[in-house]
């Protein structure tokens, strides 16, 4: 079942990449007690992530935090290693990177989506939340192709 809006957000461990490599961090350390704006997409250095979506917060990235955010996640089904290169490649330093390298949150969310057929496994779905102190305030999931509900734009507007 997909997580809805009055949702919280599932117990997960997670990974981030630290000083001496990939990390663990929880969604407790993560959404408890914050205001986080999280975006997913499909995959790291794949055309639409790369040239629109994850660019988006990076421009807007100021801004969001102007308006009482405490953070931005970038969320995808990829490993720790993977996510800290494309942050870097993105310029991505007021982000959050975070690696869901076992789509185990993703499902958990219900927000799984089927990228066999391209030889890309189970990725998640491209969407946008506003989760306050881990409830989900705002979600927004695109139909296949999109990057309009979830942009940064459109959260920011929401803010």
């Amino acid at each position: 079942m997909t997580i809805q809006v009055g949702d919280s957000i599932p117990a997960c461990t997670l990974k981030i990449m630290g000083e001496k490599g990939p990390q663990a961090i929880t969604t407790a350390q993560l959404f408890d007690g914050k205001k986080v704006v999280m975006f997913a997409v499909p995959g790291a250095f794949t055309p639409g992530c790369s040239l629109t979506h994850l660019p988006g917060y990076v421009v807007l990235a100021d801004q969001i935090k102007a308006k009482g955010v405490d953070s931005i996640i970038c969320l995808a089904v990829n490993d720790a290693f993977v996510m800290d290169a494309w942050g870097k490649t993105q310029n991505a330093d007021e982000l959050i990177m975070l690696a869901d390298g076992n789509a185990e949150f993703t499902k958990a969310m219900g927000l799984e989506l089927d990228g066999t057929g391209f030889g890309l496994g189970i990725r998640c779905k491209r969407m946008a939340m506003i989760v306050d102190n881990a409830v989900v305030k705002h979600l927004a999931i695109e139909p296949p192709g999109g990057i309009v509900v979830s942009a940064a734009e459109a959260i920011l507007q929401l803010l």
